[in-house]
């Protein structure tokens, strides 16, 4: 979803269609407190990915709990009856019930929290047992306070800061072109309806990785700024570890691709992956193939999940960064 302001108050009024936003917050209707909240994703979602990998790296998969739809079916054109839950946790693996309420599919939880609910029923979902409602179901949001959400009731984690004061002004300027041409691009690319549009989206996702690429080997990794870890290399890994998977086929981002055009791209990649505890725990490559593969049959109408590239992630990271070819594709 498109990320828009909130407050530490925010209630959402019913029948409208904008979505949740508010804010776990000691100043706000939503306190912070272990087990008071729970999270609904799909691990094949590189928005709910966000929310997951926050989850992983501040430590708070035992302070909040998770379900995790299918993959697939996705529902019809209108997103209707959207994603469902398994029967049992052993249906689909990795995919669990709705440990809450055993919803059948997502969207009885958003008409939980708004009977006139008219919006999308999207992923990921952050939903307060307390009042039975939803707190957030935007990612970019979630991704912002979510890191610090808990800082009152966790042990202090000094070298844990997704937002630091020095690089804020940075990580302000760069989101919005990561989100709109990489993010959001490659979608762009793969659900556009005619060869104009195709022709002219691809291009820019390339672009970016092309200013991603330069970025990283400028500020000489192993994180996109440098040596801090940021909400940037949590936006960019949730496209990038896709992109080899499924973008270059299933959306025709074909133009180049990760591990083979840009070297500094694939080793910031296989380090998060192989090195950043998290990445790899949140990352189920079963689950992001056949969710697209088996939910676009507009697509690829036979519903066939290609079985590479094989490894998913190659191993073997490059310490010394300045060895690393700076790629670059010409368009």
């Amino acid at each position: 979803m498109t990320a828009t302001t909130h407050s530490d108050s925010a209630i959402h009024q019913p029948g409208t269609s904008d979505g949740w936003h508010g804010v776990i917050s000691e100043h706000g209707p939503f306190k912070p407190a272990a087990g008071r909240y729970h999270l609904y994703i799909g691990l094949f979602c590189p928005f709910a990915h966000r929310a997951n990998l926050v989850r992983h790296l501040r430590g708070l998969t035992g302070v909040i709990s998770i379900s995790i739809v299918r993959p697939y079916p996705k529902g019809d054109a209108n997103g209707w009856p959207g994603w469902r839950f398994p029967e049992s946790d052993d249906e689909y693996e990795g995919a669990t019930i709705d440990h809450l309420y055993r919803s059948t599919f997502l969207h009885e939880i958003y008409f939980k929290a708004d009977a006139n609910y008219k919006g999308r029923y999207s992923v990921p979902v952050l939903w307060d047992k307390a009042t039975e409602t939803i707190v957030n179901n935007e990612s970019a949001e979630l991704l912002r306070w979510l890191p610090t959400a808990f800082d009152s009731i966790l042990p202090p984690d000094p070298a844990f800061n997704l937002y630091p004061k020095e690089l804020a002004p940075q990580i302000d300027e760069l989101s919005p072109w990561v989100q709109s041409d990489l993010n959001a691009g490659v979608y762009k690319a793969g659900f556009a309806d005619s060869q104009d549009s195709y022709d002219r989206a691809v291009p820019v996702v390339f672009r970016a990785l092309n200013k991603l690429e330069a970025l990283i080997s400028q500020n000489e990794g192993p994180y996109i700024l440098g040596k801090q870890l940021t909400e940037l290399d949590l936006r960019v890994y949730a496209t990038i570890v896709r992109f080899d998977a499924i973008y270059v086929q299933h959306f025709k981002c074909n133009l180049g691709i990760i591990r083979h055009d840009y070297p500094v791209i694939h080793n910031w990649l296989k380090n998060l992956y192989w090195n950043i505890r998290g990445f790899r725990e949140s990352t189920d490559f079963r689950h992001i193939k056949e969710n697209y593969t088996k939910s676009h049959g507009d697509i690829n109408p036979k519903a066939i999940t290609p079985m590479g590239p094989i490894p998913n992630v190659e191993l073997g990271v490059e310490e010394n960064w300045s060895k690393l070819r700076v790629g670059h594709i010409d368009i």
